[in-house]
């Protein structure tokens, strides 16, 4: 089992930023993608950022410009500049993880609360 310990969230004004880290943790042999999620009210969960072993990185069209996500072995971080009211949203930490012996399976974390005012 691999745990997520996410934190950084928070309340900000328009034009502020944040930056989410995400710790994993546990039975771990090697993570090969390393991401954020998030989900606004009455809206589904979406991509915002993911890194790929080897440094690749993808982003949602919106926050490109003004979102950087980047990995240091097993924390990934978010740093999210320019927020924008419509950046408010459940976001979650995603990795995809394998032992020794499994193959690569995807964990979520418990979600971190981000609030843009406008």
């Amino acid at each position: 089992q691999v745990q997520l310990e996410e934190s950084g969230g928070g309340l900000v004004q328009t034009g502020g930023s944040l930056r989410l880290s995400c710790t994993a943790s546990g039975n771990i042999f090697n993570i090969n993608v390393m991401g954020w999620h998030r989900q606004a009210p009455g809206k589904q969960r979406e991509l915002v950022a993911r890194i790929i072993s080897g440094g690749s990185t993808d982003y949602a069209d919106s926050v490109k410009g003004r979102f950087t996500i980047s990995r240091d072995n097993f924390n990934v971080y978010l740093q999210m500049n320019s927020l924008e009211p419509e950046d408010t949203a459940v976001y979650y930490c995603n990795v995809y993880s394998r032992t020794y012996y499994t193959n690569y399976t995807p964990y979520w974390g418990q979600g971190t609360q981000v609030i843009v005012s406008s």
